[in-house]
């Protein structure tokens, strides 16, 4: 059996981030089940931490994009310092670090920012409270469900693939 091309496996990431966005919603989430699905690397654990990342980290919009925070901890899950080798005299977060930097500079050339607030002007034209009910409902008919966050979720899920693979963090 021919192995799948890195091309391959991020347009495959791509695709189940951005459905598992207008299905389930939860920019977070999404973009980590659609990174496990793709590459199977399946963490039940940290999907559930991701719950409270989406819209900004809980729907504030003043932190980090769910999707962009979701991605890194997926490759944090991947290449990161363990509970056992807390002091990491080899350094391994340092290679966390600079993964994480090529992956922001994808996602500031695309996007402007990483910060939801920023994201949801840029690609809606106007930043919405999602906390409060009226606000949620005007960011869903404005097509952020079905058009807008499932493309910045499907966009970090491919970036984030093609980094997995191409810095053979996995074996595919």
């Amino acid at each position: 059996m021919e192995k799948p091309k890195i091309s391959e496996l991020a347009e495959k990431a791509y695709h189940l981030g951005k459905e598992y966005e207008r299905t389930y919603r939860g920019c977070a989430q999404c973009v980590i089940a659609g990174l496990q699905d793709a590459l199977d690397i399946r963490n039940d654990l940290l999907f559930k931490s991701a719950t409270s990342l989406a819209g900004g980290i809980g729907l504030m919009g003043d932190g980090g994009c769910g999707a962009y925070t979701g991605a890194i901890l997926v490759l944090g899950s991947l290449v990161g310092r363990e509970r056992t080798n807390f002091s990491d005299p080899e350094g391994i977060r340092h290679k966390t670090y600079q993964l994480t930097r090529k992956f922001r500079e994808k996602f500031i050339q695309e996007f402007g920012s990483v910060i939801c607030f920023y994201i949801q002007n840029k690609i809606l034209g106007r930043y919405y409270y999602l906390p409060d009910p009226q606000e949620y409902e005007k960011f869903h008919k404005a097509g952020a469900h079905d058009i807008y966050c499932p493309e910045v979720v499907g966009k970090a899920a491919r970036w984030m693939t093609e980094i997995i693979l191409e810095e053979g963090l996995i074996s595919k």
